[in-house]
């Protein structure tokens, strides 16, 4: 077989393949958002402080951990956040519902029984997590959930 037929059939299996294989034809971007200035630890991200900057990346696993400006929005800085760095998900959390050192109202239920009354945080947590409260009454240490409505949930589901 001489060489032009060789050539020629490699390009036409290439052409074939082409369309039922994704072929990599190098780094892609994304849109990824990063703070204007830097935020700091315990800071509540606001839509100002952030801003959109195209990044470029090799795979969609180098994008995984990212979010969108409305993921971040209202959401609490863990670590300090530098400009014009993408934002991971490990690197904010949701605000504190509960928060140590302050009244809490916990609420004891069991079937059409409920018993409300007040506490001190032990902890601080967020909404679905499980925090410590002193009575403020008894002075008792009670385990409860913090709740959607920001009160410490004890006792029946």
């Amino acid at each position: 077989m001489n060489r032009s037929r060789s050539m020629r059939l490699i390009a036409a299996l290439v052409a074939g393949l082409a369309g039922s294989l994704s072929v990599h034809a190098g780094p892609s971007q994304v849109q990824l958002p990063v703070p204007r200035a830097t935020i700091y630890p315990g800071q509540v991200i606001e839509r100002g402080m952030l801003v959109e900057r195209a990044f470029r990346i090799n795979s969609a696993d180098q994008a995984a951990g990212t979010a969108s400006s409305e993921a971040l929005v209202g959401k609490v800085a863990r670590q300090t956040l530098l400009p014009g760095r993408p934002i991971t998900l490990d690197a904010v959390r949701a605000p504190h519902a509960v928060t140590q050192g302050q009244a809490a109202v916990v609420i004891f239920q069991s079937g059409a029984l409920t018993i409300t009354g007040s506490a001190v945080a032990m902890q601080s947590g967020g909404t679905g997590e499980v925090v410590s409260v002193r009575n403020v009454d008894s002075g008792r240490i009670i385990k409860g959930t913090i709740g959607p409505d920001g009160a410490v949930h004890v006792g029946d589901p």
